[in-house]
């Protein structure tokens, strides 16, 4: 049972894992090539390019952990001018359009690396098949509405308001000032 809890956990958050790993890696990686260029005078011609493709694919999947934290960017304040129910079927309804696109584009980024791309498009220094460096597109992308569909599960079925954590501290702030302005 332990095991299971674990591994929930990890896939529950692998997103964040995975950004955590790439974040360090090509944070590693750049300081190495500064350290070798300022100090001993050479460079590494790969380290440039392995940096690149880890912080897009830090990108896609950071993109992935936001929709998992419902802290995309997203106009709502006039959700808040209608009543409750109808903003609450409106954001359902975006998202649902939302969903729609992140389908779509998993089916055309799956097609374009699978059956579109050239088999011998490989980076320029590191000689790596480029289909292995564009599958972050299917992959995040799927992610992605996962994580929107969970999201909408706990918000819809569940009752349980997901919000952007930066949001909900904004909100305390606000609720604090309009509570110590009320005092005075």
């Amino acid at each position: 049972m332990a095991k299971a809890a674990t591994l929930y956990k990890i896939l529950g958050n692998i997103e964040s894992y995975i950004c955590r790993t790439l974040l360090a890696a090509f944070v590693i990686l750049l300081f190495m090539q500064i350290i070798a260029r300022e100090v001993f005078e050479h460079s590494f011609s790969w380290s440039e390019e392995l940096s690149t493709y880890m912080f897009v694919w830090f990108v896609f999947f950071g993109a992935s952990y936001a929709a998992r934290l419902s802290a995309h960017n997203r106009v709502t304040f006039q959700f808040k001018l209608l009543p409750h129910k109808v903003g609450i079927a409106l954001e359902a309804l975006s998202d649902l359009i939302w969903i729609c696109f992140n389908c779509y584009f998993v089916y055309l980024s799956y097609d374009f690396v699978f059956n579109r791309m050239n088999l011998f498009w490989k980076s320029q220094t590191l000689g790596i098949p480029m289909k292995y460096i564009y599958l972050v597109l299917p992959i995040a992308f799927s992610l992605m509405t996962i994580r929107i569909l969970q999201v909408n599960y706990y918000k819809l079925i569940k009752g349980i308001d997901i919000r952007d954590p930066e949001s909900l501290e904004v909100e305390k702030l606000m609720d604090s000032d309009h509570q110590n302005n009320k005092a005075a």
